[in-house]
């Protein structure tokens, strides 16, 4: 149970972290499409697609999830390994 709440959690940051890169993604505000409705800022979304947004993010999260398990379980990196990887500059 405790190795799922792991993978689980690490999923989950995983998407956190890609739903805020794509939500911006093809999205066009009320004033580029010269179509603002009354009572709402120019900057508000035209048109809103929240679950294709969350279908991207998803399948997103999945392949980067599962390049992460295949590093980690086949390759053996772990988060230890990270420092090792980043050049020394000093």
């Amino acid at each position: 149970m405790i190795a799922f709440l792991e993978h689980f959690a690490i999923f989950f940051i995983i998407w956190w972290i890609v739903l805020f890169i794509v939500l911006p993604i093809g999205l066009r505000t009320q004033a580029e499409e010269n179509d603002v409705a009354p009572g709402t800022v120019e900057s508000a979304p035209a048109r809103y697609r929240p679950f294709r947004t969350l279908a991207a993010t998803t399948l997103i999260s999945l392949a980067l999830y599962c390049g992460w398990l295949l590093a980690s379980s086949y390759f053996g990196f772990s988060f230890d390994d990270l420092p090792q990887m980043v050049p020394d500059f000093g």
